[in-house]
């Protein structure tokens, strides 16, 4: 493999929704764009089996299915696919140099950053076996499944009250299970919560593990003080415990949040002119996939008009 593979006019650091909207718009803008889609390719879309809230699909579409409909848009008008991961960046100087897993360093006159960012789960066994079948790490996208359930909340954050309101909207009970004997939200998330009569809470407890065979029927808690456990008869479980942004590669060169997001200004733009963010990366806030696909289009339009004024 020689150092240098590749030159590209824009460089695209991942392939969910933000990466592929950025692809599409940046091609139509005739810059040819390179697409390092990361391996697996698809971000957190390719985990989703029903998405009924993205538009243009009054009949609902699979996750893996709407990513493969992007990339082809994208490619139909010359996006270029790498399917590769990005392990190292040199933001210092242009052209920007990113060298991937196996497909060696690629040169790009600017970059735009769409990796995303995942949910942290609980870890156990029960949990990833039921993902997207009663266990969901997002109330805005699949409480609508929820209607007339008694549901659980896992988290003591501002997430999991927002989640917790949320979802009474759909569930008979919410019961939100946290392992520490305060909550972290903040003063007024925690007074809606616990003055809501759909709301109960199970402090200083965690979920052991989560019952069901194909779907979610229940959850297992134990009590840590006293050690006692106890089953609550449940037919969904939403984790809010914290999302964590894929920006491990970036560190050093591109601003974070103290939460690790990507640092943005003037809509997509980073601390390194040329360098600009789109998605779960940079959004800690509403992580949708047509939020993400917005962010993408402002990006590949600002990219195509910093390299202009070039």
């Amino acid at each position: 493999m020689s150092d240098v593979e590749r030159r590209t006019r824009v460089a695209i650091i991942g392939s969910g929704p933000a990466g592929l909207t950025a692809a599409l718009y940046a091609a139509r803008g005739q810059l040819k764009p390179l697409v390092l889609t990361g391996v697996p390719a698809g971000g957190q879309l390719l985990i989703t089996t029903d998405v009924e809230n993205y538009p243009g699909f009054p009949e609902g579409v699979q996750g893996p299915e709407l990513v493969d409909l992007m990339r082809r848009q994208a490619a139909k008008f010359g996006a270029e696919f790498v399917d590769d991961n990005v392990n190292r960046v040199d933001f210092s100087k242009r052209p920007f140099s990113l060298w991937t897993g196996t497909n060696g360093r690629v040169l790009a006159e600017s970059v735009i950053v769409a990796t995303g960012a995942s949910a942290i789960w609980l870890g156990l066994p029960s949990e990833d076996r039921l993902k997207n079948h009663g266990v969901s790490a997002c109330a805005t996208c699949d409480g609508f499944f929820f209607k007339g359930k008694e549901l659980v909340v896992v988290g003591g954050g501002d997430t999991a009250m927002e989640e917790a309101l949320f979802l009474t909207n759909f569930a008979t009970h919410v019961t939100i299970v946290h392992r520490r004997d305060t909550l972290r939200a903040s003063k007024v998330m925690q007074h809606r919560a616990r003055t809501h009569p759909k709301i109960s809470f199970a402090l200083e407890s965690v979920v052991e593990d989560i019952l069901g065979g194909e779907t979610v029927e229940g959850v297992r808690v134990k009590h840590l003080p006293s050690g006692r456990t106890s089953i609550l008869p449940v037919g969904g479980v939403f984790i809010a415990i914290g999302h964590e942004p894929a920006t491990a590669v970036f560190r050093g060169s591109l601003e974070l949040t103290d939460a690790g997001y990507l640092k943005v200004q003037h809509h997509t733009r980073t601390s390194v002119e040329g360098v600009f963010a789109a998605g779960d990366v940079e959004d800690h806030r509403y992580r949708q996939a047509v939020t993400a696909a917005g962010a993408g289009c402002m990006a590949a339009i600002d990219a195509e008009r910093w390299l202009q004024d070039q």
